[in-house]
């Protein structure tokens, strides 16, 4: 069943939500049968594969216990992320070669069978965008949301299976704040407070995705502004969909608005929630994204709630319905 409060917001793409409990929307989330308790205290460092301590694993624990279907392999400092049949980085999509070809490939004949006609190539290239974007952001999120951790990461550093939904990243150094357990770990830099720390987040999110976004703008036809705001839609609405899961929505609408508040480029308009009232007092979050993910094209007569072609009392009417 699908949650007013919720209602709207990007739920993780396709081959990372599992496909039985999916709405008809594939942008509009869903609610997984499972109890889901809050967790806001810092976690322990944990282990990678390797054995050797990680500071990571138990907030990506974390995201497996309240999202099954996307898992997170963490390799240690100067280790590369997994690689092989149906892997690709960061640094392959952003050069543009057969890797590149191959995974939009995979996305073209995917839209395909989920929609039964072919999708243009931009849109093909937009959605191909976003399966990789949305646990980009979510490595670099999460941790910060729940144990003040920001990995540093490059496109050389995260790769993603699009046939199952894995991430790998090898993590390396990454910034905390002064009291953490973790600040005096090999690879940590302590930052003096929690805006440091915001622009860790934003840094990395960049230092991945920022070429990335060079190696699609041609392909998407869209400019690099508007790619950007599809970055910061990512960001948002993903650290939005977690927070649900985890209990602490309204903890995650009001760090996302911290995080992206504006004015902090390359990232376009910022989170922008905001709050409206229904027909009995009902009072729900929501906000309009800042770049357009184009589901229109395939299922035009059913959109998602923050589109902006939404107008305010179809969107009232089908949050408080």
């Amino acid at each position: 069943m699908i949650t007013d409060r919720v209602r709207g917001t990007r739920p993780p793409p396709s081959g990372t939500a599992p496909s039985a409990a999916r709405s008809a929307r594939p942008y509009e989330p869903v609610v997984f049968p499972m109890s889901v308790p809050a967790a806001t205290h810092r976690p322990p460092p944990g282990s990678t594969s390797a054995g050797r301590a990680s500071p990571f694993a138990a907030a990506y624990a974390r995201l497996a216990e309240v999202l099954p279907t996307l898992r997170v392999h963490t390799a240690a400092a100067g280790n590369p992320p997994r690689s092989g049949p149906g892997w690709v980085t960061a640094a392959q999509l952003a050069a543009g070669g057969p890797e590149a070809e191959e995974y939009l490939s995979r996305e073209d004949e995917l839209l395909l069978r989920e929609y039964g006609r072919r999708a243009r190539p931009d849109v093909v290239a937009t959605f191909a965008l976003h399966r990789f974007a949305w646990p980009a952001c979510v490595l670099v999120t999460l941790p910060w949301f729940l144990c003040r951790r920001v990995p540093s990461l490059s496109a050389e550093t995260v790769s993603f299976h699009r046939g199952s939904g894995q991430v790998s990243v090898s993590v390396g150094q990454f910034a905390c704040l002064p009291d953490d357990p973790a600040a005096s770990a090999h690879g940590a830099h302590p930052v003096p407070d929690e805006e440091a720390l915001r622009a860790r987040v934003r840094g990395a999110v960049a230092g991945c995705l920022g070429g990335v976004l060079d190696g699609f703008r041609r392909r998407t036809r869209r400019g690099t502004h508007a790619l950007w705001g599809t970055v910061t839609d990512e960001v948002t609405e993903g650290l939005w969909y977690l927070g649900h899961l985890l209990g602490e929505e309204q903890r995650a609408v009001r760090e996302a608005g911290e995080l992206l508040p504006g004015g902090t480029p390359p990232y376009v308009r910022g989170a922008a929630f905001r709050t409206l009232t229904g027909p009995v007092g009902e009072r729900v979050t929501t906000r309009d994204r800042a770049s357009c993910c184009l589901y229109y094209t395939l299922r035009p007569q059913d959109t998602c709630v923050t589109c902006p072609r939404t107008g305010e009392a179809e969107r009232v009417a089908r949050l408080c319905g």
